[in-house]
């Protein structure tokens, strides 16, 4: 549980090994904080990076999570949250790219993109905020993307993942209200990681770390959406107004 001051005691990553997943974790992490668990496909890459969240009096443990196996999702949170107590605060950091060039024509590689980005990630935030609910309180980020605001060609199935995210993000964010759970659903523009790594930076390309201080920053606050770098904002209230033709012919990346 929260202690006196607000501070999680007990943060959760859903993707334990995104590095923006993890960059806000570092920034979310407080003298008070007690616990820091990792959830992960790949259990051996999440230790390591377990190695560098260490500290004196702060536990980081890993655990197997598959964004993708949905039949498993709310046994895994229900298992922490016993093993560890009360979850203060999740993040939901997990997903992937997908190859463009691939996702466009290929009807398999397509829907296992949309399975993991949205369907996954919608089980993991119901599950999640079923022990919030039950808990009466508790704090939940999602990574959602500015891709999501207008879908581009450049990766559709990526970005239509994104969309629909966000979109339920706001609905059940909405619904969530007296509930004693905080959902913030953050928008971050390009940010330069290794999975976007010898990709053309779009415009206000970011960093995990310039991610994760917005982030924190807005949970401090009372604002339910976020855009990192927040300038990106005010770009894009313009540019989902751009007509098509104009649309497809800009250089974003």
């Amino acid at each position: 549980m929260n202690n006196a001051v607000g501070e999680a005691q007990t943060i959760v990553l859903l993707g334990g090994n995104s590095e923006i997943g993890v960059a806000v974790v570092k920034a979310a992490l407080q003298p008070f904080t007690r616990t820091v668990v990792l959830a992960c496909r790949h259990v051996a890459k999440g230790q390591q990076v377990a190695a560098t969240l260490q500290r004196e009096g702060l536990t980081v443990d890993v655990v197997e999570f598959d964004g993708a196996d949905t039949a498993s999702h709310q046994r895994v949170i229900d298992s922490i949250a016993e093993r560890h107590g009360d979850l203060d605060l999740v993040v939901v950091a997990f997903g992937a790219l997908g190859d463009a060039e691939v996702t466009r024509v290929d009807i398999a590689a397509a829907v296992e993109l949309a399975h993991v980005n949205f369907t996954g990630a919608v089980s993991s935030i119901v599950a999640t905020c079923n022990r919030l609910r039950s808990q009466g309180h508790g704090a939940l980020v999602v990574l959602s993307s500015v891709a999501g605001e207008r879908v581009r060609a450049a990766n559709p199935v990526y970005g239509a993942t994104k969309a629909g995210l966000d979109g339920f993000c706001q609905g059940y964010g909405d619904w969530l209200v007296g509930q004693g759970v905080r959902m913030l659903v953050v928008r971050p523009g390009f940010v330069r990681t290794a999975m976007t790594q010898g990709m053309k930076a779009a415009p206000f390309a970011t960093t995990p770390e310039k991610v994760a201080e917005v982030t924190v920053k807005a949970l401090r606050g009372t604002r339910r959406t976020v855009w990192a770098p927040p300038i990106l904002q005010v770009v894009f209230s313009v540019l989902r107004h751009v007509p098509g033709p104009v649309w497809r012919r800009l250089p974003l990346g």
